[in-house]
């Protein structure tokens, strides 16, 4: 489970102006920031709304909160750069997310290795740690099996081979639980030491809560990170296993002008096999053979997400070139 709130972007202006400085070309900035339509003279909203890239009728110009609007311009020197790879687009660092994240440990873990361009404060388990009673809303426990995963109880034939329980030997008698179950009786245990140490302060009874605590408590941790850095986890994380970079990941394609992000390539969910990488090279070296120029090619990233189109060496390619070899045409 992973929730994301209260997400807020900033550092619009300050980026793109910045982002024209190595060429001192501000004049052909045309973006700007869409304000309530009272705090706007006619000749501005006849300038910057009639040449507003959003639909002006649904956009909700008109917001309490103002919103920066890119322009065609600077939105198309934007991808540019970014297609130009990580030393071009400097600018996306300048971009920065706030949000509140509640995940649970396991995943924090994971996220933890991007520690440069992010900065977080986390509720702290050892200050607040015995500050509630422990239930089972407070982890991340959507996968655990539980009683209805169970077979109806004339068809358990075998308890042994129950899919969904597990054989614990208490006192020479074997009792059988689920993983939901296990999680109920440790939030109990959780719950008896919490008691004890709010009624003895003891440090002992602190210490079992600590020691106990499953790696599926969720925490929450406000972060901010730039857009250079979600480009890097998007490129990673998009097809890994935890369900949790899944949630990223989608929150990443709904945030303003997530293109830049993505990268804009036309199958974001899309994983390339090997055998289709062949035929896309086989394809385009075909085209290459012929004699009329060739006007319908073009390069998107959709090799590396982080900027830089590489070279995929296949067999197609090495059977073309070494068919061309042959024939006196390299």
């Amino acid at each position: 489970m992973l929730k994301l709130e209260k997400t807020e972007v900033v550092g619009w202006e300050a980026a793109i102006r910045g982002m024209r400085n190595p060429m001192n070309s501000w004049d052909q900035s045309d973006s700007f920031i869409c304000r309530e339509e009272t705090e706007m003279t006619n000749e501005e909203i006849e300038a910057k709304c009639g040449k507003c890239p959003r639909d002006t009728t649904t956009c909700g110009i008109y917001d309490k909160d103002p919103h920066f609007i890119i322009g065609p311009n600077d939105l198309d020197l934007i991808m540019r750069l970014r297609a130009a790879g990580i030393d071009h687009r400097k600018f996306m660092r300048m971009i920065e997310v706030y949000v509140d994240i509640t995940a649970p440990l396991y995943w924090w873990k994971e996220f933890d290795t991007y520690k440069v361009g992010t900065v977080a404060n986390s509720c702290s388990t050892m200050h607040k740690i015995a500050a509630k009673e422990f239930i089972l809303e407070d982890f991340s426990c959507e996968h655990l099996l539980d009683e209805e995963s169970l077979p109806p109880y004339e068809e358990r034939v075998d308890i042994d081979h129950c899919e969904p329980l597990a054989a614990i030997d208490v006192n020479g008698q074997l009792c059988y639980y689920t993983p939901k179950t296990f999680l109920d009786m440790t939030c109990r245990v959780l719950n008896y030491f919490r008691r004890l140490y709010l009624k003895t302060k003891n440090k002992k009874y602190w210490w079992q809560m600590i020691q106990l605590l499953p790696s599926s408590y969720n925490q929450k941790r406000t972060i901010m990170m730039s857009y250079e850095v979600l480009a890097n986890i998007y490129k990673s994380r998009r097809h890994h296993k935890l369900d949790e970079w899944h949630t990223l990941c989608d929150w990443i394609e709904g945030l303003p002008y997530s293109k830049m992000i993505t990268g804009g390539a036309a199958f974001l969910n899309k994983k390339i096999t090997i055998p289709e990488a062949d035929a896309i090279a086989a394809c385009t070296l075909s085209k290459l053979q012929h004699s009329e120029p060739i006007t319908d090619l073009t390069i998107i990233d959709e090799w590396n997400q982080c900027g830089h189109v590489n070279c995929v060496e296949s067999k197609a390619l090495r059977d073309h070139f070494n068919k061309l070899a042959e024939e006196g045409k390299r």
